[in-house]
């Protein structure tokens, strides 16, 4: 391999790959060089963040369309791609999770017959581990460019799975706090925020199957029968990551479901519990009311049982509705 040449700060990556594989750093003002020489390798560019000069370079050597490079400029674009002649303009949506939160990136793909630029903008995982694995399978990489767009298709998708694994366990975690015997204002808040988070992910990964899917099925010379399989085993795990999605909106839509009907059962709960007591207080209360008047002639006043048989028939009236309330548990 040769010595690194001087390369700006957002460019990760620029090397120029023969057709058994072997590598050669070059420059960016050496990659029309690299690309006048027919050995059949192609030239791999890595950026991140780059600057306005950095890309009009890079347009200049490899002849980029003017609308895919206004497209990377501002990095806010949906999820496509699109055919510029015998070129390819793909953007695809990145993710990395910490503490519950998606932070999204962007990675716009140039793919030609003897070149792939990769353009990265926030968060977003380096391809560095692609490009690694293809220099340890020169087999693969005797593809071209469409295999090294595989690799990086196939890193950016694995790098969902993490996160749908993450979001499983947290819903795990919450679904002890749904059923506690004592309601959390935070569980549902938690709830929401996690649906929330999986429905911007739904958005990133999605998009992902139909351009697997043109790329599986592509016929415009930039990727071989060989490498279109790959593409369809990365769109299979697109698709099960989507599904997976999928199954957890619905169990965090259950879950939401859920908790609040079991706050609206143990409010029912407390309601009934705060009427028996309710009743059972009222017997006394309705006795003592009577006695506390001011009449002269009231009866059994001048009895000498009164006030026993009158606690005695407050305290049955209470027993039994007491046993009443709790055979229909009430309480």
């Amino acid at each position: 391999m040769s010595e690194r040449p001087n390369l700006p700060p957002c460019v990760i990556n620029c090397a120029a790959y023969s057709r058994d594989g072997a590598r050669r750093d070059i420059s960016l003002e050496a990659i029309s060089d690299a690309l006048a020489v027919d050995d059949g390798g192609f030239v791999w560019v890595g950026l991140y963040e780059p600057d306005e000069h950095t890309l009009d370079l890079l347009q200049e050597e490899f002849g980029l369309h003017d609308l895919a490079v206004e497209d990377a400029r501002k990095a806010h674009q949906r999820p496509k791609i699109e055919l510029y002649g015998q070129s390819l303009f793909i953007a695809i949506h990145t993710a990395q999770a910490a503490d519950r939160h998606i932070r999204f990136g962007e990675t716009h793909l140039f793919v030609g017959p003897r070149y792939l630029v990769s353009v990265r903008h926030g968060a977003s995982t380096s391809y560095a581990p692609a490009r690694a694995r293809m220099e340890r399978e020169p087999a693969l990489l005797r593809h071209g460019p469409g295999a090294a767009l595989y690799a990086v298709l196939d890193l950016a998708v694995d790098d969902f799975v993490p996160i749908v694994e993450e979001f499983n366990l947290a819903l795990n975690a919450l679904e002890q706090n749904i059923f506690a015997e004592d309601f959390r204002k935070s569980t549902v808040q938690e709830l929401y925020d996690l649906k929330r988070e999986l429905t911007h992910l739904r958005m990133a990964v999605g998009p992902m199957q139909d351009i697997l899917g043109q790329l599986a099925r592509s016929r415009d010379g930039l990727i071989d029968g060989e490498i279109q399989l790959y593409f369809r085993d990365v769109l299979d795990h697109t698709v099960r990551i989507n599904e997976s999605t999928d199954t957890l909106r619905e169990m965090l839509t259950a879950a939401v479901s859920v908790n609040l009907a079991l706050v609206t059962a143990r409010q029912g709960e407390i309601v009934k519990r705060l009427g028996a007591w309710a009743a059972l207080l009222a017997a006394p209360t309705l006795v003592a009311s009577w006695y506390g008047m001011n009449f002269i002639h009231m009866p059994e006043l001048e009895g000498r049982w009164s006030y026993p048989v009158l606690l005695g028939a407050v305290a049955l009236v209470c027993t039994v509705l007491y046993r009443m309330f709790k055979r229909a548990r009430w309480l």
